[in-house]
């Protein structure tokens, strides 16, 4: 009986002109590990590489929550695995991550990654779940815990995710596919009154209510038809308003998927229930990316200052330095808070 015909491998998808523009022909960046020195020249451009996310403060998440060999700590936004990798390293020997994320398509690719390391099968702990639920698995509470609260690159690379405006997609928004709703299906069960409040209070749009009357005038099924109705909206404002087309668009994203992702409500249980999560003298440090986010971590943790549960607080948010900036773009927006629970309670 003769041998079977090995399968052919399958060709990359081709493109257009000299280089690769969608997404899914990007297959250098898609393959870091072969393609090492293509991907370092787009990140030595300050770029970010198609599907992966570079880690914003890093430095600074490390001296903050001060890691040491044999500890227990808690990432509650694994995304790329840039910040776990680091905070794996550091609590070897003897210690352990418990790293989670809500996103299914992702996080197995993730851990894949932070396995290949070569650390030991005990020091990660792994679960895919939003962070509003980590008490469940920190047991007798953690030495530290991260909440990177951003939108990883992978998800806004990806047209199919329905995050980004620039080329079509789903609305979709959502951080995991397989459950809830999209974007396009709440914006059909919305009325004008629930919009407004959403645009006005997830991010603050001074047009809600002239944008909420022009986005529920049709359905919209795709992130570009979406864009095109926020830009068509702000040509008729006056021409001094209407330059900032562009902001209105992000700000329309962020706030529908803060409100599909149900982002808000997540974050007040994870505040909620951080104290409980750590032990006595434990660290937290939290990554925001809005006023919505950074509000609300800075009130909690003023508010466990004054109560008692946090010894100590950031006084003021730390900021990404000049030279991530120049490097990572992405970093802008980034706020960095700490707080460190009291010893006492």
């Amino acid at each position: 009986m003769s041998e079977p015909t090995p399968e052919r491998p399958k060709r990359r998808v081709r493109y257009s002109g000299k280089n690769p523009r969608g997404f899914a022909e990007k297959y250098k960046e898609h393959d870091p590990a072969r393609y090492g020195d293509d991907v370092a020249k787009v990140l030595a451009s300050g770029k970010t590489p198609a599907g992966m996310h570079v880690p914003i403060m890093v430095a600074e998440i490390l001296e903050v929550l001060q890691i040491t060999p044999g500890a227990v700590v808690v990432d509650c936004t694994l995304g790329y695995g840039g910040h776990a990798r680091e905070l794996l390293a550091a609590t070897q020997p003897g210690g352990r991550l418990i790293g989670v994320d809500q996103d299914p398509i992702e996080l197995p690719k993730t851990e894949s990654r932070l396995r290949a390391l070569g650390f030991p099968e005990d020091a990660l702990t792994v679960a895919r779940m939003n962070f509003a639920g980590i008490a469940r698995l920190v047991g007798d509470g953690a030495d530290a815990l991260l909440a990177d609260l951003g939108v990883s690159s992978m998800q806004i690379d990806d047209p199919s995710r329905g995050f980004t405006f620039k080329t079509p997609g789903p609305l979709d928004l959502r951080m995991n596919p397989a459950r809830g709703m999209s974007a396009a299906a709440l914006l059909g069960k919305l009325t004008a009154a629930e919009l407004v409040e959403i645009l006005a209070t997830n991010s603050d749009e001074p047009q809600a209510a002239a944008l909420t009357a022009a986005i529920l005038r049709q359905p919209l099924a795709t992130t570009t038809a979406l864009a095109d109705v926020v830009r068509r909206t702000y040509a008729l404002l006056p021409h001094r308003v209407a330059a900032q087309a562009e902001d209105a668009v992000r700000r329309v994203f962020q706030a529908l998927r803060i409100e599909v992702n149900d982002e808000f409500g997540a974050l007040d249980t994870l505040l909620r229930n951080l104290p409980a999560c750590l032990k006595p003298g434990g660290r937290v440090a939290i990554l925001t990316f809005h006023s919505g986010e950074d509000r609300r971590v800075k009130q909690a943790f003023k508010a466990g200052l004054q109560s008692g549960i946090y010894s100590a607080i950031a006084d003021e948010v730390r900021r990404a330095a000049p030279a991530e900036l120049r490097a990572n773009p992405r970093a802008s927006s980034a706020k960095l808070r700490w707080a460190v629970r009291s010893a006492e309670i």
